[in-house]
């Protein structure tokens, strides 16, 4: 039986992505805000995401036709209602109870496509029957950890297959986690009943015995780490498309390309990863160069305002990815707070297109930007 969702409304007082995240502190104690709230080392590049997009001026155009517009776009021979997804977020459960149930819900109801987390505290296949019931729903991926069991994670990608999942979505940004201080401080720990459950039946990694003077992590843990031979691997065990998380890097962007990825998402996984790396917005530009439009490029980090959608979509990526602010709306109110979320972007980005006078998406890649992220 699905389970039924809460109800629950957004206080009148939130009208922007940033009175959700003053709300949620106050739904989440403070094992879940270290959590879902911090970023790696002294949590630079944390900031600097919201910065970058800041440092980037609109040059608007005046007394453009405007009527008829629309936000509509295509994603890997999809139809999009407007240029988001849902990122990939681990755990939901421990900002609500409804978790990535509500997640789906409100993605579909709003026509945004949603990429599952690999750690998700809901069993992947009662998300796809709650996102899939809705005809007008966007895409659904799936994001993958490649494990170091081979045969637990092409089990693992068959289920997605057949769960009517429409993409796999390999993040290759964190060969091991970043260095989180807040979590550290906390304790941050899973409470009980919350846990990685598509993971259920993976068995523990085997450990190699170390002599004097090794490194756990590079003559141990990093012996599974993925590598470009793995992302081949894995396109050759499945026939959804292949996209990549975390790419910064034109050199790997060419080379996804070269190897017949489906699509890029530009990240630094939040800032959780690695502290002091190049915001998303630097990063961008030169990854669309790089491939030249033989695949699509997506983003993600730092995105709070419709503005900065428009932005992103004016540097050349298809579409944005939301993190954060999707948990703040879930935080808030369940599957209502993250509608609401998304409800306040696509707004803002339809207001700002009208005032940069900009009818649809094909108007924005033209649009004039001026500055540099900072």
């Amino acid at each position: 039986m699905m389970h039924r969702l809460q109800r629950q409304t957004v206080p009148a007082s939130i009208v922007n992505l940033a009175d959700h995240e003053q709300q949620a502190r106050q739904h989440l104690d403070d094992n879940a805000w270290a959590y879902f709230g911090g970023g790696a080392g002294d949590e630079i590049t944390l900031r600097a995401n919201r910065t970058a997009w800041d440092a980037l001026r609109l040059q608007p155009r005046v007394l453009q036709r405007l009527a008829g517009g629309h936000t509509r776009t295509t994603l890997l021979g999809r139809t999009l209602a407007h240029p988001m997804m849902l990122a990939p977020v681990a755990f939901q459960r421990l900002a609500h109870i409804d978790g990535e149930l509500a997640s789906a819900y409100a993605a579909a109801a709003l026509g945004t496509g949603m990429v599952l987390s690999t750690q998700a505290s809901t069993p992947l296949e009662t998300v796809a029957q709650a996102f899939l019931a809705d005809v007008g729903s966007g895409p659904l991926w799936f994001q993958l950890y490649l494990q170091h069991d081979r045969g637990f994670t092409r089990t693992l990608v068959q289920r997605a297959e057949a769960a009517g999942y429409e993409a796999l979505v390999l993040t290759v940004d964190a060969p091991v986690s970043g260095i989180r201080d807040r979590e550290r401080r906390v304790g941050f720990h899973l409470p009980p009943g919350i846990r990685a459950v598509n993971l259920d039946g993976l068995s523990p990694r085997p450990s190699r015995p170390l002599q004097a003077g090794r490194s756990a992590l590079f003559d141990d843990l990093l012996h599974d780490a993925p590598t470009w031979d793995d992302v081949q691997w894995l396109q050759s065990i499945t026939h959804l498309p292949v996209l990549l998380k975390g790419v910064l890097h034109p050199d790997d962007a060419r080379q996804a390309a070269a190897i017949g990825v489906a699509g890029l998402i530009v990240s630094n996984h939040g800032g959780r990863t690695l502290d002091t790396a190049l915001t998303t917005a630097q990063a961008l530009p030169a990854i669309v160069q790089a491939v030249q439009g033989r695949l699509p490029v997506l983003v993600d980090g730092g995105i709070r305002r419709g503005t900065d959608v428009f932005k992103a979509l004016a540097l050349g990526a298809s579409a944005v990815l939301l993190g954060r602010p999707a948990i703040h709306g879930l935080a808030n109110a369940g599957a209502v707070g993250v509608a609401h979320v998304l409800r306040l972007l696509r707004d803002e980005l339809e207001a700002t297109m009208a005032l940069m006078g900009c009818a649809t998406l094909a108007d924005v890649a033209a649009a004039n930007l001026l500055g540099n992220p900072a």
